[in-house]
């Protein structure tokens, strides 16, 4: 075989290979959020961690959200608690992604009673939701939307996080993947909690 040949097949073979990872990573979502995960790690997707007033005008009160034992719960009735609201799917590579994040989460303020997440799964599909929370060891309520959700909280873009001080304001809302374990994040909850309004 000449040098000119064997380079030729090299070459073939490096594009091969370089394309077939490109089509893993837009074809197959765990390769994807794989990649966003190793990402995250090295300090990219960090979530602005700053509260932020929202438009006082927007009323939650009527926004509704169900488990799969069939409990409703009203963001009206949660006055007084942080409300950390996800909206996720299992098919979602940026969810997958961050969901780990939102676990470390989740595991800091699991028995705080003044925090509640609700993780709202956009397929409405329980038994999905909960083998992908089984699976990963997570605990994570998963919830159904349960009433009208409006555009200023979720616009059809996954994920979608929320965060709602204790007067039931919106202080964050972000689009994308994030790494929600951030050290500055986890204070800015801590903040929230100690702010009574």
């Amino acid at each position: 075989m000449s040098k000119i040949t064997s380079v030729f097949n090299k070459k073939i073979i490096t594009n091969f290979l370089f394309f077939t990872a490109i089509l893993v990573l837009l074809f197959v979502p765990s390769a994807k959020a794989f990649l966003i995960k190793g990402l995250m790690k090295i300090g990219l997707f960090k979530p602005a961690a700053t509260e932020k007033q929202m438009d006082k005008s927007i009323n939650l009160s009527s926004v509704k959200f169900r488990n799969s034992k069939g409990v409703v719960v009203d963001l009206g009735s949660l006055k007084g608690k942080v409300v950390f609201i996800n909206f996720w799917a299992t098919w979602c590579p940026p969810c997958l992604a961050e969901m780990p994040s939102v676990n470390k989460l989740y595991e800091q303020f699991k028995n705080n009673p003044n925090v509640l997440f609700l993780l709202v799964d956009a397929d409405s599909d329980f038994e999905k939701s909960q083998k992908y929370m089984d699976k990963k060891k997570y605990e994570l309520p998963v919830y159904a939307v349960a009433s009208a959700i409006p555009d200023v909280l979720f616009k059809g873009s996954l994920p979608t996080t929320a965060v709602l001080d204790t007067a039931g304001d919106m202080v964050y809302h972000g689009e994308g993947a994030a790494n929600y374990a951030d050290k500055k994040f986890i204070e800015f909850i801590e903040k929230l909690i100690t702010l009574k309004k």
